[in-house]
């Protein structure tokens, strides 16, 4: 990684987790909608729920392609050079996709092997460099009302998590689990990538 590469978070613990790592990083909230974004070269950094078996919480996956929801590419290139990561097609979704039957739907028609939200807008920007995601829940662990916990802007709705809990208690901890898996991956990957650029 280069150091003028900027790590492009959704999320307020994924910054973090990038941050504390010591890879320059910011937040640009859900579909990268907290704009403007940094200048310069930029890379997508966080989670993403995985379309296929096989990719369970934590794996580390580097985007090779982008695409959207009917399968046209929005970005190609060069997989980020990170330890562990699996090169990975990643779908640009418009919204969390928890159910089982619509991912292996959305899998099927694109050919991703990942979604997230962000990924389409940071490569709309010309200035995309790559995508590192982690994976943090699957179609045979799925999220349910944790997929709502976040702001738009990234923070957390600690009022949606309380309420997942209390209604969704197997399906809440699990969520919660891959997603402290996923991050304690993301942030060794970020450390890698800033030791890089070091």
């Amino acid at each position: 990684m280069d150091a003028a590469l900027t790590l492009a978070c959704a999320l307020e613990v994924e910054e973090r987790a990038a941050r504390r790592a010591g890879a320059p990083a910011v937040r640009v909230g859900l579909r990268a909608a907290h704009l403007p974004l940094p200048d310069g070269r930029i890379a997508g950094f966080g989670l993403a729920g995985a379309l296929v078996p096989g990719l369970e919480p934590g794996a580390l996956l580097t985007a090779t392609r982008i695409v959207d929801e009917s399968g046209a590419v929005l970005w190609e290139g060069e997989a980020l050079a990170v330890p562990g990561a699996r090169d990975a097609v990643i779908c640009a979704a418009e919204r969390v996709v928890d159910d089982p039957a619509e991912r292996r739907e959305l899998a099927a028609r694109t050919g991703a092997d990942a979604v997230d939200m962000e990924s389409g807008v940071l490569a709309r920007s010309g200035r995309l460099a790559g995508v590192l995601r982690a994976v943090s829940d699957s179609p045979s662990r799925p999220v349910g009302r944790l997929a709502r916990a976040s702001k738009e802007d990234g923070r957390t709705a600690w009022g949606v998590v309380g309420r997942a809990f209390l209604t969704e208690p197997v399906t809440a901890t699990r969520a919660a689990l891959g997603a402290r898996r996923a991050l304690a991956v993301l942030s060794r990957a970020a450390s890698d990538l800033a030791e890089g650029a070091r």
